[in-house]
């Protein structure tokens, strides 16, 4: 589903900069400075309305979480769910996941996740997908060593895809589930799209990978 596009999307987020960072080259390197601890630091690649960062946000106080999102339209309505909740440990950015080695300095990550991204199912379009080799290799740049992905969508094809991606850039499997919500996990936190998926009684495939 397209979300309509907010006209003054970027005049909105220019006045909410305490929820949204939108120079964050600015603090490469220093993203722990500026939560002001050490914790752990946790990023969702395409967070669309921000509902699985915030709520993963108050289910781990000491992790400090990072939403990144590059359509201002979408930013929008995650920095009005933020504004609902007082959490100190996270914040949202407005990059595109390509430039993520301009955010990031090399091992300052913990953990990416990547949520119903885009499937891009037209083999032209195959480098856009989030689990092609190029976005990989920034994401192992910017992991810590055995820093973990982890994949939740519900195309099969794109999962099938990321196998084999992820397999052929050497990452080891922690975890594979075919049918999610059949295995009724503690702490699965759901993002919007999950909902109204689970609701459907479609299925939905998740994995853990780590590189090497």
């Amino acid at each position: 589903m397209r979300l309509r596009k907010i006209p003054n999307a970027e005049e909105i987020l220019k006045n909410n900069q305490n929820y949204v960072i939108l120079d964050p080259e600015e603090y490469k390197g220093g993203w722990n400075h500026f939560f002001k601890n050490g914790n752990p630091i946790h990023l969702e690649v395409g967070m669309g309305k921000g509902q699985f960062i915030i709520e993963m946000g108050k289910e781990h106080p000491d992790i400090n979480y990072i939403g990144i999102e590059v359509v201002p339209s979408v930013m929008v309505r995650a920095v009005q769910k933020l504004k609902e909740e007082t959490l100190s440990n996270v914040i949202l950015v407005c990059v595109d996941a390509k430039q993520l080695e301009n955010v990031f300095e090399r091992n300052e990550v913990n953990r990416i996740y990547l949520n119903f991204s885009d499937p891009w199912p037209k083999n032209r379009h195959e480098k856009r997908r989030l689990t092609y080799h190029s976005f990989l290799t920034v994401f192992k740049n910017i992991l810590k060593p055995g820093g973990e992905v982890h994949f939740k969508t519900d195309n099969q094809k794109l999962f099938e895809y990321s196998i084999v991606s992820m397999s052929k850039f050497g990452m080891e499997f922690k975890d594979i589930s075919l049918d999610l919500h059949k295995l009724n996990i503690d702490g699965n936190i759901m993002t919007e799209y999950e909902e109204r998926f689970h609701k459907l009684g479609q299925r939905i495939y998740r994995m853990e990978a780590k590189f090497k």
